[in-house]
């Protein structure tokens, strides 16, 4: 079942914030090959708005007109202008028809004028969070990129959307599909653009990544992986299980699968290569494993097949 967003955009929103929200949720549709997240784009009365940088977007419709899980509020820049009771009566109102609310940069200020923050740990752009402390007591003010506290959702700034969204994704799908999504949008490998640089917060765990990486055409065992980091297979296992909530021989397995994908979608390699390249005895091994991962066989992945 689909997580729906509605957006809401006031004349000088950021793009860059909407785009580091929006991005991650169309990137985990594209990696997992589902449709994870919808979003709708809405203003208050349905009419253009126009972005601090001069993006005009045309929206869905008016605010009133949706319902969905998560409303995301937007205004950026000159939010206190946007400060009126029109906008927290329609605060109000949507906030019925969602169940989670998010400010996004300066949105936590209307979301905490309308009440939605009270009770609740909030943070804000950093340039605004003594006078937001100041003006609303009742909300309990945090200097963090994002805060998920419950139902209400706030950030910092364009920069923390990004984290705010990887979080959520995390939250939904897991820690992996939230790494694949940071992978995807954030870093490339100068010298394999078909290497896979995943990264944990782990120390531990991003060693144990970094050699099974670098060992995908002749994999390791598990007990190999520990002893070039100088630790148990054991300590491995409980350390991946508490950081991605797997084991190191399904993530291993996984990272494998995940760079075949790519080249099935992005070379014109046998799958017999694609299978050597990836640690694979032949191509039928690959394609059983392929398939019981992602739902499809790497041919049918590469032509655009459904699942």
């Amino acid at each position: 079942m689909s997580h729906r967003y509605n957006i809401l955009l006031f004349d000088g929103f950021s793009n860059h914030c909407l785009a580091n929200m929006v991005e991650p949720l169309r990137a985990a549709n594209s990696l997992s090959q589902q449709t994870l997240y919808v979003w709708r784009f809405c203003s208050l009365d349905g009419k253009p708005v126009q972005s601090s940088s001069g993006l005009v977007v045309t929206p869905h419709g008016a605010l009133h007109d949706h319902s969905g899980d998560v409303l995301a509020v937007m205004p950026s820049y000159g939010y206190l202008s946007l400060d009126t009771r029109a906008t927290t009566r329609a605060l109000l109102g949507a906030a019925r028809a969602h169940p989670q609310v998010a400010g996004l940069d300066t949105g936590s200020w209307l979301l905490a004028r309308a009440g939605l923050l009270d009770d609740h740990r909030a943070t804000i752009h950093w340039d605004e969070l003594s006078r937001f402390e100041e003006a609303f007591p009742a909300v309990d003010v945090v200097q963090e990129r994002f805060v998920i506290d419950g139902n209400r959702l706030t950030c910092s700034g364009a920069m923390a959307a990004f984290d705010l969204a990887s979080a959520l994704i995390r939250r939904d799908h897991g820690p992996l599909l939230s790494m694949e999504v940071a992978h995807l949008l954030m870093s490339r490998n100068a010298v394999d653009p078909y290497a896979l640089p995943l990264k944990s917060e782990d120390t531990l765990v991003n060693r144990a990544l970094a050699v099974m990486q670098g060992n995908v055409e002749t994999p390791l065992t598990i007990t190999d992986v520990a002893r070039k980091i100088g630790c148990s297979q054991k300590k491995i296992e409980m350390r991946v299980q508490a950081e991605l909530r797997t084991t190191p021989q399904a993530l291993y397995r996984r990272l494998r699968l995940t760079m075949a994908r790519k080249l099935a979608e992005e070379t014109e390699q046998s799958i017999a290569e694609i299978a050597s390249r990836c640690g694979y005895e032949n191509a039928s091994a690959m394609t059983r494993a392929f398939k019981a991962e992602f739902g499809r066989t790497p041919t049918a992945f590469r032509n655009g097949a459904p699942n």
